[in-house]
């Protein structure tokens, strides 16, 4: 990853997943924390897709465009797959087309397990999300950020 916001948003998620493994023996703080971490992490791939697109159109557009794209990214919220695939297929249709084959399976479950944990949380519903799952989910929602970066650095 190349994109500061994005490296720093990174840092701080992998610290606060560092931080879990202090409290290992107590089962029910580690799934309070794999709430929050979802949420967190749900907040990394909308302000990540975000910053890494506005900075593409900041290098490859006019000024005023740019504005225009940055402007735009800001209702990119609470992303799944399909929204993330409808995203770059604005952009771009082959990064929509690229993304898609890369991402099918547990890429793809991931993100969308990520969206619909962090909307049951939000709404103060029950879920079961442990923390190997949204550890898991992590993992697969850095390859998907780090791919939309590769498209738009190639």
């Amino acid at each position: 990853m190349k994109n500061r916001e994005t490296v720093q948003a990174k840092d701080r998620l992998d610290y606060l997943f560092s931080r879990v493994n202090e409290f290992s023996e107590d089962l029910e703080l580690q799934s309070h924390w794999a709430r929050y971490l979802c949420v967190r992490v749900s907040g990394f791939i909308e302000t990540s897709i975000r910053s890494i697109l506005s900075e593409y159109a900041k290098k490859t557009s006019a000024p005023s465009v740019a504005n225009y794209v940055e402007n735009r990214l800001n209702s990119f919220q609470s992303p799944n797959m399909e929204r993330i695939l409808q995203l770059l297929g604005a952009f771009n249709s082959t990064w929509q087309d690229e993304l898609k084959s890369l991402t099918e399976g547990e890429p793809k479950d991931a993100i969308d397990g990520i969206k619909a944990n962090r909307d049951l949380i939000a709404h103060g519903e029950n879920v079961g999300i442990t923390y190997t799952t949204i550890q898991r989910y992590y993992q697969n929602a850095l390859m998907v950020v780090e791919l939309i970066e590769d498209q738009c650095n190639s």
